[in-house]
């Protein structure tokens, strides 16, 4: 196994790579890679390697939809390829092409979501998502005099990263812990969070404390708005597979000493936002609602998804 596959999975587990996109293009670049030095002797010993680099990739995020569909999306022809030749460069160029639709898709959602925020506006937003400070680097270009109020998002604290983003950029920005979404909520105008993972019935699986922003945001009124890729849809959920929320060791948010002996830790990196508690997703397609995601992802995977 190349030492690309290796260490680009081991980057995405301990948390090097962060983000459903960011993890996506590496996914797909790292597959690209192996194809590129790929030196076995036959397509058959190709296909067994890349299903083996493939495990190795998506086992390091089993969460992250937007993984799944940038690795599938970088593999898919290979079934059908008539030489080791023709599998290789396949991989590669479907890999390059996943990488550019991403970073293209993000800057379509930047244009399209700023048009929702008005002059003046203060925002709220969740964890470190590429689509959602898009939006809010695009509105604060155009000069409209945001403010913008960012989440710590705990145990990792992705949120420093969103407040060194958006200060880099000119962009009034406050930090808040997490439990204060509630008390700050009476000040925002709209809240914005990106998405790992959207399911066919509109749910969001997201950052860990997204479904609290949903629940203060209904409550005040406030519109709840997803950004997102269109990939991080979920097709597997069309037919019931449920999506696994990863859980990840307890010494991210305590040291051993600091707690009792016999003291459980639930560390879950993801929760559930019902539709129910969203009014729009922001994709590169444009704004959707909840319930058009089911159609989305039909009218992108076609007639084949049911056979």
């Amino acid at each position: 196994m190349t030492d690309t596959v290796k260490a680009t999975a081991s980057d995405i587990k301990e948390m090097k790579i962060r983000g459903a996109g960011r993890i996506a293009r590496a996914g797909a670049s790292a597959m690209g890679k192996f194809a590129e030095d790929y030196n076995g002797g036959s397509l058959e010993d190709f296909k067994k390697d890349i299903d083996k680099a493939k495990k190795i990739i998506l086992d390091s995020r089993p969460t992250a939809v937007s993984l799944w569909n940038g690795v599938q999306a970088s593999v898919k022809d290979v079934g059908s390829a008539a030489s080791l030749g023709e599998a290789k460069a396949s991989v590669v160029r479907n890999a390059a092409s996943f990488v550019k639709m991403s970073s293209s898709a993000v800057e379509t959602i930047a244009k399209i979501g700023a048009k929702r925020v008005e002059k003046g506006d203060t925002l709220l937003t969740h964890c470190n998502s590429s689509a959602a400070l898009g939006i809010i680097k695009e509105a604060h270009l155009q000069g409209k005099d945001i403010k913008v109020y960012a989440t710590e998002s705990r145990p990792w604290r992705q949120g420093l990263l969103t407040v060194k983003e958006l200060s880099d950029a000119g962009v009034d920005v406050t930090l808040i812990i997490d439990s204060a979404v509630r008390a700050v909520m009476k000040d925002i105008d709209k809240v914005f969070v990106g998405a790992d993972t959207v399911t066919s019935n509109g749910a969001l699986i997201n950052k860990v404390g997204t479904s609290q922003l949903a629940l203060a945001a209904n409550e005040a009124r406030v519109p709840f708005s997803v950004c997102t890729e269109t990939y991080k849809f979920s097709p597997m959920t069309i037919f019931g597979d449920m999506v696994e929320i990863e859980e990840r060791d307890c010494g991210e948010v305590v040291k051993a000493d600091e707690i009792s002996k016999g003291v459980k830790i639930y560390n879950p990196v993801f929760d559930t936002t019902p539709a129910k508690y969203i009014d729009a997703y922001i994709t590169e397609l444009g704004v959707i609602s909840p319930g058009s995601v089911y159609d989305v992802m039909v009218k992108q995977l076609g007639n084949d998804i049911f056979k």
